[in-house]
């Protein structure tokens, strides 16, 4: 595969990785270098902004939700410094709104977390109308559900009461779904 993007990335290959989840993103630049990219990692919005000015990348990959803010704040900076930087922005807190958003100032593309190594390159390298490939692994409707109920779940400090309020679901009903295993 690395063969195969060489020829895509062009001459300049900086990354820049922009996500709180310090083994993710690390686990990340990993795969990303063994891709032919020359990742740089920040783990907030001030860090990635830092990173951006001082050495704008020709590529980036943001989380939308920082722990010391938004994330469509450095896709404005990279925005600004480089207008041909490919950002594509990342998240677990998927909504059109914020989708919207990201691409209006830039941004070539939106995942949902979990996005593999496979899925963010094959955003970053496609070019004009072109659309990656669909992804080989998608998450089953059940998963995302699972996935939905928990991030609300972690929201509202694990809260019951106020989870099952917010997903209109009764309480019960949500402490069965909390005690079993994830769906694939």
């Amino acid at each position: 595969m690395p063969d195969d993007i060489s020829a895509e990335l062009g001459t300049d290959r900086t990354l820049l990785l922009v996500d709180d989840d310090a083994p993710f993103v690390n686990r990340l630049a990993r795969a990303m270098e063994k891709r032919g990219f020359l990742p740089q990692t920040a783990e907030s919005v001030a860090a990635g902004r830092a990173l951006a000015r001082s050495c704008p990348p020709a590529y980036a990959v943001v989380d939308l939700r920082l722990e010391d803010g938004n994330g469509l704040d450095v896709v404005e900076v990279l925005h600004e410094i480089r207008p041909d930087c490919r950002v594509v922005v990342l998240t677990g807190y998927g909504a059109i709104a914020t989708a919207v958003a990201a691409v209006k100032i830039g941004a070539i593309d939106y995942l949902s977390k979990p996005a593999d190594a496979n899925d963010i390159t094959n955003a970053l390298v496609a070019r004009g109308d072109q659309l990656p490939p669909p992804p080989e692994n998608p998450m089953s409707a059940d998963r995302v559900r699972w996935e939905h109920i928990q991030r609300v779940y972690e929201l509202c400090d694990r809260n019951i009461s106020e989870t099952a309020r917010r997903l209109s679901m009764h309480r019960r009903t949500l402490q069965r779904i909390l005690a079993k295993r994830s769906p694939k």
